[in-house]
């Protein structure tokens, strides 16, 4: 099964893989930017898979799930 990252990611990353992408700056990501890359490195936070790892990232999509989950 293949994945369309497409949407996810700005253009000039469509046709990377998906170690690739977890590699890349932030602002690989669609809507992002260098200057969000700054801003983010200020947090040591350096490519897409230190974001989806942070601990501060998980615990916010933790309780927006849990907030779902109450409606």
């Amino acid at each position: 099964m293949s994945l369309n990252l497409n949407k996810l990611v700005d253009k000039a990353w469509e046709d990377k893989g998906i170690s690739e992408l977890l590699d890349a700056p932030p602002s690989a990501l669609e809507g992002l930017t260098q200057k969000h890359d700054e801003l983010l490195a200020e947090l040591k936070i350096k490519t897409i898979r230190d974001l989806g790892n942070w601990k501060y990232a998980a615990k916010a999509h933790a309780l927006v799930q849990l907030a779902d989950g109450q409606s």
